[in-house]
């Protein structure tokens, strides 16, 4: 009986949404393999968040308190998650799969040869015992399985609204601190200032469990107005095709797409985006997709779950209204 390590991706001393889904995810595989769930912490706010975590299936907290671990760039949080595997003795890493956390997991697979695998929409434990992880390849036009050869350490990274986040009402985890001493290297890169992006209470695209996006086809910026209406009554976050923030009329780091966020919302609303690969490559995962576009033959439908052929200026000011005649 081992240990499953889950890297918790944290913002302010919150857990991020992905990571409780991370956690129930483990609690399941570990179920199946009889190893240990243990979540690891690095930066301050691990005893806040500790009850979080344990509801959600950590039976194990490692953390590493010091302002070291958000000070530099990325090599500190790559020694403390190497001295939590030294500690745990464990083979097996889940992480979020968002730039940071791809980043660490990289280059701590360098340093004891393991294997990465990225993007996983779904984790099971194979025959063997090792890990399987299911995610889709070139554009979302294949799936495949893999797992990470016998031998090596095998690290996963998980897509957000892979799995769903249960709260168990598990008992607090055993807090286990990490001793972490820092070389020259590590403190090479330092952050000398940090500069937040605007945003508004809507949530991050990237974990939102419903997503409304706009496209070329808004033909403007005043379109996104539009788009924001929807969202707000809906609880919704806001995303853009390429095409549409290359045009300038939303924010790029609300692009998705392949060369842009990867999201898998319950719920997935896009209006004037004809469905190009490219963009198909970063919402296809999503669970329900509805495409409101007036070309019935746009590639969109291909994978639409439900379809609405028309103007997007006549049928989503329909849409609104009749969502704040219910709310009324």
């Amino acid at each position: 009986m081992g240990e499953l390590l889950v890297l918790i991706d944290h913002s302010e001393s919150e857990p991020r949404k992905v990571s409780l889904q991370m956690l129930s995810a483990a609690k399941s595989l570990a179920e199946a393999s009889g190893d240990t769930v243990a979540a690891v912490w690095l930066g301050p706010g691990a005893d806040a968040a500790a009850a979080a975590l344990g509801s959600h299936g950590a039976q194990k907290l490692y953390h590493w308190d010091s302002e070291d671990a958000l000070g530099y760039v990325t090599l500190p949080q790559v020694s403390a998650l190497q001295v939590a595997f030294e500690t745990s003795g464990a083979d097996t890493l889940l992480f979020a799969s968002g730039n940071h956390t791809k980043d660490v997991a990289a280059r701590l697979a360098i340093r004891l040869d393991a294997g990465v695998i990225t993007d996983a929409t779904d984790v099971e434990v194979g025959d063997d015992g090792r890990l399987v992880a299911t995610k889709e390849v070139f554009g979302g036009e294949m799936i495949t399985t893999s797992k990470i050869a016998d031998g090596k350490h095998q690290f996963i990274g998980v897509a957000a609204n892979a799995f769903p986040a249960e709260d168990t009402g598990g008992g607090a985890p055993e807090l286990v601190a990490l001793d972490v001493t820092l070389d020259d290297a590590a403190t090479a890169s330092k952050v000398v200032s940090v500069e937040k992006q605007g945003s508004s209470d809507r949530p991050d695209i990237g974990e939102a469990a419903v997503v409304v996006a706009g496209g070329r086809g808004l033909g403007n910026e005043s379109g996104f107005e539009l788009m924001e209406q929807l969202a707000d009554l809906i609880g919704a976050g806001v995303g853009a095709s390429r095409a549409a923030t290359d045009a300038g009329w939303y924010p790029h780091r609300y692009q998705v797409g392949q060369t842009g966020r990867t999201i898998s919302p319950t719920l997935y609303i896009g209006s004037g985006i004809s469905g190009a690969i490219q963009h198909r490559a970063g919402m296809q995962t999503s669970q329900n997709i509805v495409a409101i576009n007036k070309d019935a033959e746009a590639p969109i439908f291909q994978i639409a779950d439900f379809g609405v052929v028309g103007d997007l200026y006549k049928v989503v000011p329909k849409l609104i209204e009749e969502l704040e005649a219910r709310k009324g």
